[in-house]
């Protein structure tokens, strides 16, 4: 295999652009387990070099969001903006309606998934930072009742293992794995807290801090523990916290009935093969979020997602002592695959052939494929939004894949 065509798929790997249950993972340093990891400080008197020092290849990103469309089997539009102290790119193509034609907005709004974990596991690191909670401590503690005791029951459970997705909680059952069943019930309003009972009367998966399994669980029972924490509810707290201060405008939580989104936007659709081998686009636009919540409900834009991340790996959401949650990693196996963990507090990370480290966060709903990352020195960032045609398939999105390499190439 040839040097760029290896760079560029573990640069494609980097942000686990294949969305849904099987996401692409970076390999793992040689070994069972994977060993914390925690950013080694300069020498004093020492500025470590950015890890890039070259503005974005604006032709590759270009190309790699060319031919996104009504016909496009990957995507129907893009949204892209690479910057950092390296140089900015932003770009847009494909159309906001497959019916009308209309040209796809810089400023769209969009359902961003799971990178609603990265702000909610933020709020907690600043309840942590205030002193409000004890990442050691467990949650059975500030939340007494919620996680049952007993011979089946639950060994404490700290707050830290909710973070990083270590608590041995198991899912709460949905309507099905398919999309059919998921879009019959499209419009469901589902309350957490039944969410948590549901989950927790199974029992626990595994006992906490043995295994990572990354699944929605474990921040569903944060959300409900910042509301606890702080007396308001969690889209209040985040509103406070986060989007208020950072002026991220055109981000929100939508209500628990809300199935449309707001201001201008894309349209999601999903691919669905019907009778005779043919493929036609399903709508998929108006959804309720509420069994996401504070794990996958968050509405943004780009413009507002780069805000975040750069404000976010600043250090001026977190306090820079708990942000070292954020590029931590735990030493353990995780839950599925059985090799080393990758996800940290909020965000995941992974390694390039050539050493390089880079973070980010993931998320897909239907429809909708989102990434935001980058480099932790903010020498290059990069925040997109792909209405992947099949943002929860199992196979990596040629879009998307394109996008990610041309990004972090160097």
């Amino acid at each position: 295999m040839k040097v760029r065509t290896r760079t560029l798929i573990a640069a494609a790997l980097v942000l686990g652009v294949a969305a849904g249950p099987a996401v692409a993972r970076a390999a793992p340093a040689p070994g069972p387990v994977t060993p914390p990891v925690v950013a080694e400080p300069a020498s004093p008197g020492v500025t470590a070099p950015p890890l890039y020092t070259t503005p974005p290849d604006a032709a590759a990103l270009r190309k790699a969001i060319s031919g996104v469309g009504p016909d496009s089997k990957d995507a129907t539009a893009a949204l892209v903006r690479v910057g950092g102290t390296s140089g900015r790119w932003a770009g847009s193509s494909g159309v906001a309606d497959v019916r009308t034609g209309r040209k796809a907005v810089d400023g769209a709004r969009f359902r961003a998934g799971s990178v609603t974990k990265t702000f909610t596991a933020a709020v907690v690191l600043q309840l942590a930072a205030e002193g409000k909670v004890d990442l050691d401590k467990p949650v059975q503690q500030y939340l007494p009742g919620l996680l049952p005791a007993g011979p089946k029951g639950f060994e404490p459970i700290s707050v830290r293992q909710l973070l990083n997705y270590t608590s041995g909680i198991r899912p709460a059952e949905g309507p099905g794995d398919s999309f059919e069943a998921q879009y019959a019930h499209r419009f469901d309003v589902v309350d957490p807290h039944a969410l948590i009972a549901e989950a927790v009367a199974k029992g626990p998966e595994f006992r906490p801090g043995e295994k990572q399994h990354y699944l929605n669980i474990d921040y569903t029972v944060l959300g409900v523990l910042i509301e606890k924490l702080t007396g308001t509810t969690y889209e209040q707290a985040l509103s406070a916290r986060i989007l208020k201060p950072l002026g991220l405008h055109h981000t929100s939580v939508p209500s628990r009935r809300e199935n449309r989104l707001p201001g201008p936007h894309h349209h999601g659709y999903q691919a669905v093969q019907k009778a005779g081998g043919v493929t036609s686009l399903v709508d998929v636009t108006e959804w309720n979020s509420s069994s996401n919540w504070a794990a996958g409900d968050l509405i943004s834009t780009t413009a507002d997602l780069e805000k975040f991340t750069e404000a976010l790996f600043g250090g001026r959401v977190v306090p820079k002592a708990q942000l070292e949650e954020m590029f931590t990693v735990p030493a353990v196996s995780d839950f599925e695959s059985g090799e080393g963990a990758v996800q940290t507090a909020g965000m995941k990370r992974f390694v390039l052939p050539d050493g390089t480290v880079v973070y980010g966060k993931t998320g897909s709903r239907y429809g909708y494929s989102t990434v935001i990352g980058g480099a932790r020195d903010l020498s290059r960032t990069l925040v997109y939004s792909v209405n992947s045609t099949d943002a929860k398939g199992r196979d990596m999105n040629g879009v998307a894949y394109g996008i990610v390499a041309a990004a972090f190439a160097r």
